[in-house]
């Protein structure tokens, strides 16, 4: 098999990166994907740096290993702030493109002097330094918020049941002057999953992701690379996870349904 005709890979704990999946779907129309939900570890946001990296080398290297892949995409805030860096050290003959909070965006395009931006992300993606350095550099120009939310990725690959899904929603937000704020990052790719029903809580607020980014990103990197397949014919796209849930494959193309 021609290196241009291997698959690109996308990773995630579970469902969350479909919603970049869908990006990458319609800016490379003509690849071949594989995406893994590492279920059976799931979820990331609530472990430690050590555990989220040891996983994504093993899947990493799985991909490589099994599905040829040709480039990784870590469809995952959480597992990109623990991994990335790491993983391109070690894997040196593949493209690894990860995520990050669309934290720039969300301040630089909102046209006010001081945004309030409410950034939404798991426990650990806030407390990495990847986050921490971010908030550093847009925080003279913002008011940053950040705002962690356990339990969110666990009911959306439970099926984003939409009353568990506002009863958590509410909570989170208690203590938020949704009314106020400009922008919201969903600095998980969860999240745009239920983006219709976040929007509901912030009438005057922009809601931000960095999908299109890195689907954008993967294409330059491709490029590049001399790796983009040439074919006219529209890409397979394989779904698997480590916990061989049969339900999975069900969820995640309905997921990639409601977003495209």
């Amino acid at each position: 098999m021609s290196e241009k005709k291997r698959p690109v890979a996308v990773i995630d704990s579970g469902l969350g990166g479909i919603s970049v999946l869908n990006h990458l779907l319609t800016q490379l129309p003509n690849e071949d994907f594989v995406y893994f939900g590492d279920t059976a570890n799931a979820p990331y946001g609530s472990k430690n740096t050590e555990d989220v990296l040891e996983l994504t080398v093993r899947n990493i290297r799985m991909l490589a290993e099994k599905y040829f892949a040709k480039a990784v995409v870590i469809a995952c805030n959480t597992a990109t702030g623990a991994a990335a860096e790491k993983c391109r050290e070690l894997f040196t003959n593949m493209p690894i493109i990860g995520i990050e909070p669309a934290i720039k965006p969300a301040v630089t395009k909102s046209g006010k002097d001081d945004p309030k931006v409410l950034v939404m992300a798991t426990p650990l993606t806030l407390s990495q330094e990847k986050f921490v350095h971010l908030a550093e550099k847009y925080n003279p120009n913002a008011d940053l918020i950040p705002l962690p939310c356990p339990g969110l990725s666990q009911v959306i690959e439970e099926g984003a049941d939409e009353k568990k899904v506002n009863a958590l929603l509410k909570k989170l937000f208690a203590d938020i002057d949704c009314e106020n704020i400009d922008a919201v990052v969903l600095g998980c790719t969860h999240y745009p999953l239920v983006s219709d029903s976040i929007s509901k809580y912030f009438a005057g607020a922009v809601i931000y992701d960095g999908g299109l980014g890195t689907a954008v990103q993967t294409k330059r990197r491709l490029s590049e690379l001399n790796l983009l397949e040439n074919g006219t014919e529209k890409g397979k796209l394989t779904i698997i996870n480590s916990s061989e849930d049969k339900n999975f494959e069900i969820l995640a193309r309905r997921y990639i349904e409601i977003c495209s």
